[in-house]
């Protein structure tokens, strides 16, 4: 995901879910807004200022990153979703961030 329209359009209309670390919207191919138009899945990453620094911001967005990929295939192809990592999520370990990920796909009916 690169264009900020797309951002914008998955966090308004997408489903949300909140963990300590991170906030996840998801809109799904099949919600029928036209998500699912041959494009593969687009995933987008938000990590402010207020994560920290931007070798910590990189660090956390390298980790989500990373993390995302293994989870890949429990998600319907077309879909977009949008991660924001909160400042609570510098400090956390790539376990707690698995965790946090794995609480929030399956409340936006992403698993």
């Amino acid at each position: 995901m690169r264009s900020g329209e797309d951002f914008r359009v998955t966090v308004r209309r997408g489903a949300r879910a909140v963990r300590p670390t991170l906030v996840t919207h998801v809109v799904l191919a099949d919600d029928g807004d036209g998500t699912d138009d041959g494009r593969s899945t687009s995933i987008g990453f938000v990590v402010s200022r207020g994560v920290g620094t931007s070798v910590e911001r990189n660090r956390v967005k390298r980790r989500l990153r990373h993390l995302v990929r293994a989870r890949l295939d429990d998600v319907p192809v077309g879909s977009r979703i949008v991660i924001r990592a909160l400042p609570a999520a510098k400090d956390a370990t790539s376990v707690m961030l698995a965790a946090d990920l794995d609480a929030t796909l399956p409340l936006v009916g992403a698993r």
